[in-house]
């Protein structure tokens, strides 16, 4: 019987926008929760990752990039980072060692001076740049602010992500099991089904459609022959420009956003999955209280 005590609490991923953090909540779980896309500002509510062995359970809170807010859903991604720094017992702040310090970064360190919470620097990205780099970039930040440990690591690769671990749960007082051994995330899976489609958006039109778009799931059923799964998703956008980008000649690209999608979803479910996907414009959907709250932006649950 394992006789030393278990371990348990909270640990906030914060940093700036396409810093990793969703690459390296992935790389710490084992398994693909957090959608990821070189597309800044891909997160958009707080996603709970549960990790759990023998010593003990963390739970991740992968926050959206920090960044100054332009818009209603900007306020509310903002009040949401706000929030985490004082309600978890570790702070992961993430930074790109191939980018170096840039001005966002100075911005969430003055947020941070006043947080009681420990925080880590994590220096993502180890394997872009020359090991000579490391020190003085690292050294940039330890000037600013007083580190309880800085690590580098390769989110991708992997690369120091158990060292990262020892050092979370050596800052961890003994608690409770939060969740089951075998749960991952607290999100339903109609929220990361969702998430599964808006990278597949993103990522096949690149630059072509920005960060203004949502997916709606409007159902998910079993069929009646109890072995596939039936998923209607609409794909929100703010005009109709985007629209044809995403449905793409012939259909064309919707097929393929679809047929990733799936891949996905069906992994997600362990069974077979027919997806029927759907694309609206609605104007200026990110300055509408109605629409932030039917796409599952809900302030009442942070």
């Amino acid at each position: 019987m394992n006789s030393q005590p278990f371990k348990s609490g909270f640990v906030s991923l914060i940093g700036r926008p396409n810093v990793g953090k969703s690459t390296l909540l992935n790389q710490m779980l084992g398994q693909k929760i957090a959608i990821m896309s070189d597309k800044a500002q891909t997160t958009r509510n707080k996603i709970q990752g549960v990790y759990t062995e023998d010593r003990g359970q963390v739970v991740f809170i992968d926050t959206p990039g920090i960044h100054k807010p332009k818009h209603k859903l900007g306020d509310f991604m903002m009040k949401t980072v706000s929030t985490t720094f004082n309600e978890v017992d570790v702070i992961l702040f993430l930074v790109d060692a191939k980018e170096g310090m840039g001005r966002g970064d100075e911005y969430i360190m003055d947020r941070l001076q006043t947080v009681r919470t420990p925080v880590f620097l994590v220096v993502n990205k180890i394997d872009e740049v020359h090991p000579d780099e490391l020190l003085p970039f690292i050294d940039q930040y330890r000037q600013k602010l007083d580190f309880q440990e800085v690590i580098p690591v390769s989110a991708l690769h992997g690369n120091n992500v158990e060292t990262l671990k020892e050092q979370i749960f050596a800052n961890l007082e003994e608690g409770p099991q939060y969740y089951p051994e075998d749960q991952v995330t607290d999100h339903p899976e109609r929220f990361l089904i969702s998430e599964m489609i808006r990278e597949k958006v993103l990522h096949l039109t690149r630059d072509e459609v920005p960060h203004s778009i949502a997916v709606d799931i409007e159902q998910i059923k079993v069929r009646e022959d109890g072995e596939t799964v039936y998923v209607s998703a609409v794909v929100i956008v703010e005009r109709k420009s985007q629209k044809g980008i995403i449905i793409g000649k012939g259909g064309a690209m919707l097929r393929e956003i679809g047929k990733r999608s799936r891949e996905d979803i069906q992994a997600l479910l362990g069974s077979n999955v027919y997806l029927e996907l759907f694309v609206k414009v609605e104007k200026d959907w990110r300055n509408k209280a109605k629409y932030l709250k039917d796409f599952g932006y809900r302030e009442d649950e942070y």
